[in-house]
């Protein structure tokens, strides 16, 4: 078909209704790239994929599906054999968990596959792990937060900084009821345990004055009876940053020689979504 009659027909119109119906950026590309179809065998096998969406959304219910994000510039990474963020190791995780419950929607019941033969090759390409998938989400609360169950030698150091913590805010607490305290509570200032002190009696408490009240009146000092325990604290942090970036290696790894399987995944869901769009708009127009 010429382009000509394109617009005579609106079906950039009709593509652009097809694309707010895709939930992933990969369908809605499907759906804006679409030609008309030219081939017997392949508007037959479109017009049964369809039909077979919506035999499937009727038995089953809403398909299993959100925005997926495009991991290319991830496998690329991995290809690299280089190390991921926290987040990009949730995205690719993401992608298999989605192909895990779009296989599940598809297979969970006893069915008679010769009803869905054109969307079956679809459904059982895709690739899962549960093992990886289930060690990135146990591993990563969220892109910002490593979770403590990650390595023995992590929940370790942060147990650790607990208890510096604790033993700081003992030793400070004890301090709050001297006449120089400002206010009877503990704070953090550049990182370290400080105590609100009046500054007219900055020479009753020894230490160092890490922050000043925008009125002058009041100072943020570190007691000296807690500087040790402060850069105890500090170091330990430190040694929790190197163990979270030695796990966020480990993980990344995982994913060294799954860099084809994931991006089949990311292109099967894609088209997924797009041919049950297709369903969604014949429902109502």
């Amino acid at each position: 078909m010429e382009t000509k009659y394109f617009k005579k027909l609106e079906f950039n119109k009709i593509k652009e209704i097809l694309e707010s119906f895709c939930v992933t950026f990969l369908g809605k590309k499907l759906a804006l790239n679409l030609l008309p179809l030219t081939s017997k065998s392949e508007i037959e096998k479109a017009g049964n994929q369809t039909y077979e969406a919506s035999t499937l959304l009727y038995r089953k219910g809403s398909l299993p599906i959100s925005e997926i994000e495009d991991i290319t510039k991830y496998l690329k990474i991995l290809e690299s054999k280089n190390s991921l963020s926290s987040k990009a190791l949730l995205d690719l995780a993401n992608i298999l968990r989605t192909s895990k419950n779009l296989k599940n929607y598809f297979f969970n019941e006893e069915i008679d596959m010769s009803e869905f033969s054109n969307l079956n090759d679809t459904f059982e390409n895709l690739y899962l792990n549960i093992n990886v998938e289930n060690k990135i989400f146990g591993s990563i609360i969220d892109e910002n937060t490593i979770s403590d169950d990650a390595s023995l030698n992590l929940k370790k150091i942060r147990r650790n900084i607990k208890d510096k913590e604790q033993e700081i805010r003992n030793k400070l607490n004890s301090m709050l009821h001297q006449k120089f305290v400002q206010e009877p509570i503990v704070t953090v200032r550049n990182d370290r345990f400080v105590i609100p002190v009046k500054s007219e009696y900055k020479s009753d408490c020894k230490g160092f004055v890490h922050d000043i009240s925008s009125s002058g009146s009041t100072l943020f000092i570190e007691p000296i009876s807690v500087f040790d325990l402060n850069n105890n604290i500090n170091e330990l942090k430190i040694q929790e940053t190197i163990e979270i970036q030695k796990i966020l290696e480990e993980l990344s790894k995982l994913f060294f020689d799954l860099t084809n399987e994931l991006e089949n995944d990311m292109n099967l869901i894609g088209l997924i979504d797009f041919i049950f769009a297709k369903r969604k708009i014949r429902k109502f127009y």
